[in-house]
């Protein structure tokens, strides 16, 4: 007789018995195992998303006509973030607009940016 390999729960590490398939030897176990893994993409998630709600709040901030010309330094002292857009809009002459929601901006020559806001569509 084929002596049975010995199982361990994936979580806490302690010998189960059961099903061949088992991975947690208690509910508390799968619970704290699926918790830890959702918190990482959670927390992604949350980051990005108060990352562009600062963007947005910024260019919002600096920009309270709807169509504004500023310098890439009061974009930076802000604490704003480049690399964080919800969308491009690209005009029929190659400009490419990036919004952080309705809140946009357009990179033009020495340092300057064109910061406009998208009217909401009803």
């Amino acid at each position: 007789m084929v002596a049975e390999e010995e199982k361990k729960c994936i979580e806490c590490g302690k010998a189960m018995f059961g099903r061949a398939d088992k991975k947690y030897c208690s509910d508390g176990c799968r619970s704290a195992h699926n918790n830890k893994n959702l918190t990482s993409a959670s927390n992604y998630i949350r980051r990005t998303n108060h990352l562009l709600s600062r963007n947005r709040k910024i260019l919002e901030k600096l920009n309270p006509e709807g169509k504004k010309k500023v310098h890439r330094d009061q974009l930076m002292k802000a604490g704003f973030d480049f690399n964080f857009y919800t969308n491009v809009y690209e005009t029929k002459a190659g400009d490419a607009y990036k919004f952080c929601y309705e809140q946009g901006y357009l990179a033009l020559s020495d340092q300057f940016f064109l910061l406009v806001r998208r009217d909401e569509e009803a």
